[in-house]
């Protein structure tokens, strides 16, 4: 995710691409975050009540472990991240979001 991926390379683009990719380094839990701050920003008209989930799998090579993140809550938790700066403890999970929905139809 720090940079784009190629099947095939020659070695002055090969120089290019690990730079970029050096120079803009990404965790997972970075990526996360991105993809949680595009879907707010992409889906802005969409209500607080909407559930969000995101993950991210690196397969490691340098490492004996792959790295893993995963967030998930409903819009209005994370526009309160984004807005006031401080992380919310307490988010909606599936189950939890799914239980409140089906109470508001039943």
């Amino acid at each position: 995710m720090s940079s784009e991926t190629y099947d095939l390379l020659k070695r002055p683009d090969e120089l290019f691409v690990v730079n970029k990719a050096h120079h803009n380094p990404r965790f997972v839990e970075d990526v996360v975050r991105e993809i949680l701050a595009s879907a707010l920003q992409m889906y802005a008209d969409f209500p607080d009540e909407t559930f969000i989930a995101a993950s991210q799998l690196n397969y490691e090579s340098i490492h004996k472990h792959d790295a893993f993140a995963e967030a998930f809550g409903t819009f209005r938790e994370f526009r309160r991240e984004l807005r006031e700066g401080s992380y919310v403890t307490d988010k909606t999970d599936l189950a939890a979001w799914l239980r409140a929905d089906l109470r508001s139809v039943i």
